[in-house]
């Protein structure tokens, strides 16, 4: 005891000594490592033995005591060696050496197990105070320690260690910058020293959780600032609790990151996904549709309100009414017309803030349909002329639109570079402004609304062009013919093309006879409708030769089989559409000649469908005519066949569109049609829409084309037909028949002509012809004459010469004829020439006035 200290009373040494020895509470060092206390006497045997040394060489006290500790628990091969130490330690005289040691030694337990101990020897007055240690357990502690310590120091997150009054033992220098503070000044601080209040009270209740409950707290986010940065942070903190050796609480640890970042990347890749989105469902409603305004509306719909709450298009006037180009509009000072407008905000139409009108003085909404113009100053006009997005967002006294609307986006819709309009986004006060992202969706989603409409503009020109040559390739809507009542119809099978390789025909023949022709070219669209014009053309120009039916159809087929067979040099260059040429010039065609004075029709036919004739109280009737191949297919003859119709009979000519589709197969449509067009008698044309609206016409599989014909014969009194003898009298005798007809028909005005040409005609089948010779004259909207006879050889007209008596016939009848030819017949010829009628108009090349006296002077 130090000098002049007082000593303590025996009370208090007794106090002293009780609060010095009392138990050790849990969480001491001995709970984590493995100690062992036990003594020896001065012969080097156990004599005392503790409980943790029972424990750490699984022997108990009973069975140690008096046990010689190197005997019993040391290896054979080191005993020797430690008996010699243990002699030197705690003997006596000159043996012992009574020094204190400390050094390694390896031991076995009860059960044979092997280790290694840290032995600490304090030889005292009678034997030696042996301590030992085990030295797995102490270096697991070591690197235990070494590791912890590496991670609280090195790793990236904040790491901090609570005590059980919420109290901070130790923080990392990662948590010290997270939350903006040196190391040294968290310790012995709470929640409260560093967050904000609400903040701490809701770190503190988390504490207090996991300290109670041991369940652990993840991701739990805090808000605050960090000195010298105003700007709001965001952290999340998990929270673990500690646990001593023998299981005791003894804090909570917790790790913290700033999130700030990945919070403001997690809004930003919202924003993207949200923009992928709204460009997916732009791409899948966008552009279903070839017409103009549907697309706007369509932009519009995607647009609103997902990415702004008011929104307009307004398109070139001159883009809608279908201007070849733009060029007129580069300034941006052309007509425009609001084509769409769509709002989440207000029902009725909104000024936009682009919306400057420069017709008006003061800034109106733009209805829906109204056509305008911008100032030249103003940031439509601007976007217009420089194909670049203008940002309105109210900085510099922009107007924009009134009080409703806060940011606004005017973005030109380019394609193909050219301006066709814009559109303008808006954003009303209350949402967030547009930014740089919303600006480049805004002009992706006008970009693709723009290739659309000009994709849907360029389709509206390429479709008018191809009506033109569909509807130039067809008979008028009303065709007339000779002793004919027609009326005909025409359905492309895709309304989005309305062109198709269907088609019909009425040709005007001589003497008043008609050709119906309907046919039907392989394919669809506007390749099958050149196909069918170039068919259309060769079918015309063959019914002018005046052939026969059959001999018609045999052309035609080497037309289409030529049509449909490429050059050489072409085929090389397109040798891989071959087959599909080959194709699109295959056609079925049914040609039918009538004779409206004997009201027979001659019919051939190549591989389309027969005809149907429905006569007065009888039931419609398929007309057996041979079937032929179709056009192009060749190596077969066409035969014809003639039928006789009754008065008011009805002839029917369609292609298989009308009566065949997927959903109703041929027989059943050809039943369908028949019974369609039974029943009392009706005009034409209600006819005609009966049957279309009866049918199946709307399945878009194949183009229709209907002609229907009453068969209307001339009548007795408008023909004059005589037979002559082949004699010189036989001239005169056909002046007078042809002079005296005329006076009853009421046609003085053309008896000196006709008596002329009649005469040239009939002398000409006296002199190159034989038999008997038959004059016909046929009255109906023109005047015919025919002039037959039985020779083969065609008339041709020729220039004669000055010394020439004769061979001026023929120029005579061209020069005073409105038109005259010739054709064969099955016993030889007819050669004919047409007059107009008085008051008529002239189809002609000559005028009723008749040849002039230069023109007659020619002759010779």
């Amino acid at each position: 005891m130090p000098a002049g200290a007082a000593s303590p009373s025996g009370d208090d040494a007794d106090a002293a000594n009780a609060a010095v020895w009392q138990s050790s509470p849990p969480g001491s060092i001995y709970d984590y490592i493995r100690v062992a206390s036990f003594s020896l006497d001065d012969e080097g045997r156990i004599d005392q033995w503790s409980d943790r040394a029972a424990e750490f060489f699984g022997v108990p006290a009973e069975k140690a005591i008096g046990r010689d500790p190197v005997a019993a628990f040391a290896p054979p091969d080191v005993q020797v060696r430690a008996h010699e130490r243990l002699a030197e330690i705690i003997g006596s005289g000159e043996q012992g050496s009574g020094r204190e040691w400390t050094g390694l030694v390896p031991f076995l337990d009860a059960a044979g197990g092997q280790g290694l101990a840290e032995v600490y020897v304090m030889p005292a007055d009678h034997g030696a105070l042996c301590v030992a240690v085990d030295v797995a357990t102490l270096r697991q502690i070591e690197t235990d320690l070494a590791a912890s310590q590496a991670v609280f120091g090195q790793s990236p997150m904040g790491f901090v260690l609570f005590d059980n009054q919420q109290r901070l033992i130790r923080v990392n220098d990662r948590f010290a910058a997270v939350f903006g503070r040196p190391t040294e000044d968290y310790r012995g601080r709470g929640p409260h020293d560093f967050l904000s209040r609400v903040e701490a009270d809701r770190l503190s209740a988390a504490l207090r959780q996991v300290l109670e409950t041991g369940e652990p707290v993840l991701d739990m986010p805090l808000v605050g600032t960090v000195p010298g940065d105003p700007q709001r942070r965001r952290w999340s903190m998990s929270l673990y609790r500690l646990h001593s050796g023998t299981g005791r609480p003894i804090g909570v640890a917790g790790l913290a990151m700033d999130v700030t970042g990945r919070q403001r990347a997690e809004r930003e890749a919202a924003h993207a996904r949200r923009n992928l989105a709204l460009l997916n469902e732009a791409g899948a409603r966008i552009g279903t549709s070839l017409d103009l305004e549907t697309t706007a509306r369509e932009l519009l719909g995607v647009a609103v309100p997902h990415f702004c709450d008011l929104a307009s298009v307004d398109l070139y006037q001159a883009l809608l009414s279908g201007a070849e180009d733009l060029a007129g509009t580069t300034d941006g000072s052309g007509e425009l017309r609001r084509v769409a407008f769509a709002s989440s905000v207000s029902d009725a139409p909104v000024s936009m803030a682009g919306d400057d009108d420069d017709t008006s003085t003061e800034q109106r909404p733009v209805s829906v349909g109204s056509v305008h113009r911008y100032r030249f100053s103003s940031a439509s006009a601007r976007a217009l002329r420089t194909a670049q997005v203008q940002v309105l967002d109210g900085n510099g006294g922009q107007d924009l639109g009134g009080a409703l609307v806060q940011s606004t986006l005017v973005v030109p819709m380019v394609a193909r570079d050219t301006v066709l309009g814009l559109v303008q986004f808006s954003r009303a006060k209350g949402s967030e402004p547009f930014v740089e992202r919303d600006r480049m969706l805004a002009e992706e989603l006008a970009a693709r609304a723009a290739i659309f409409i000009d994709n849907a503009r360029l389709y509206r020109r390429e479709h008018e062009r191809a009506l033109i040559l569909q509807r130039s390739l067809l008979p008028p809507d009303d065709p007339e013919a000779a002793g004919l009542d027609i009326a005909c119809r025409y359905l492309p099978g895709s309304m989005e093309t309305e062109v198709g390789g269907d088609w019909f025909d009425v040709i005007e023949l001589p003497g008043h006879r008609t050709a119906l022709v309907v046919g039907d070219v392989m394919g669809r669209g506007l390749r099958a409708a050149v196909a069918m014009g170039e068919l259309r053309t060769a079918v015309r120009t063959l019914a002018m030769l005046d052939l026969e039916p059959a001999e018609v159809l045999t052309a035609l087929d080497e037309v289409a089989r030529g049509l449909g067979a490429p050059s050489s040099g072409r085929a090389r260059r397109v040798k891989e559409r071959d087959d599909d040429l080959a194709e699109v010039y295959l056609a079925t065609c049914v040609y039918v000649v009538y004779d409206p004075v004997t009201r027979r029709c001659t019919i051939a036919n190549a591989g389309h469908l027969p005809p149907v004739v429905v006569e007065s109280g009888e039931s419609p009737l398929l007309l057996e005519v041979p079937k032929g191949v179709p056009l192009g297919v060749g190596g077969e003859p066409f035969e014809e066949i003639e039928v006789e119709l009754a008065e008011g009979a009805l002839l029917a000519l369609y292609t298989d569109g009308l009566v065949e589709s997927r959903s109703l197969p041929l027989d059943e449509g050809l039943d369908a049609f028949r019974a369609s067009l039974d029943g009392p008698p009706r005009p034409l044309e209600d006819v005609c829409d009966h049957v279309l609206a009866t049918l199946d016409t709307a399945h878009g599989e194949d183009d229709i084309a209907l002609l229907m014909a009453r068969i209307s014969g001339l009548p007795a009194e408008s023909v004059g037909d005589w037979t002559l003898r082949p004699q010189p009298t036989s001239v005169a005798t056909a002046r007078e028949l042809a002079r005296e007809q005329l006076l009853t028909w009421d046609l003085g005005d053309l008896v000196d002509t006709t008596e002329l040409l009649v005469s040239e005609l009939v002398t000409n089948a006296l002199r190159h012809g034989y038999g008997d010779i038959r004059l016909r004259l046929l009255l109906d909207r023109s005047l015919v004459c025919e002039v037959w006879d039985s020779a083969l050889v065609q008339p041709r007209r020729r220039r004669a010469r000055d010394t020439d008596e004769g061979g001026r016939g023929l120029q005579l009848v061209t020069m005073l004829s409105e038109s005259w030819g010739s054709r064969r017949t099955h016993r030889g010829k007819t050669v004919w020439f047409e007059l107009a009628l008085p008051g008529g108009e002239s189809t002609g090349h000559n005028s009723s006035t008749g040849p002039s006296v230069d023109d007659l002077l020619s002759m010779y």
